[in-house]
């Protein structure tokens, strides 16, 4: 697969062969992300190395959900990301963030 489009469109067809859309409405979109999300920490449980090839599955799931997500309500997943990023550049300007884990309303303003 090339692109998230391509992507989506796999999800679509393998959601569709087992007639499992009646099963994805937005709600249970994000109730998955958040269980596969749980499942992802699950790799890092007692200790911080965690074996790579569960996380890409584990990572995949994640992102086939939200990918679910997207398709679903009708946004498109590129342009959101790219509008999060801005905002997040503007929250986050690097000469306040650099080194920092602060969040954007504890950074000191210059």
């Amino acid at each position: 697969m090339s692109d998230i489009k391509d992507m989506i469109q796999d999800l679509r067809e393998f959601t569709a062969e087992r007639d499992w859309d009646q099963f994805h409405s937005p709600e249970n979109l994000a109730k998955s992300v958040a269980i596969e999300a749980g499942e992802l920490l699950e790799c890092f449980q007692w200790s911080g190395e965690a074996d790579k090839e569960r996380v890409a599955e584990e990572a995949s799931d994640v992102l086939a959900y939200l990918l679910q997500l997207f398709d679903k309500m009708g946004i498109d997943p590129v342009e959101a990301f790219q509008k999060k990023m801005q905002k997040n550049r503007e929250k986050y300007p690097p000469e306040l963030a650099r080194g920092s884990a602060l969040k954007y309303d504890r950074l000191k303003k210059i």
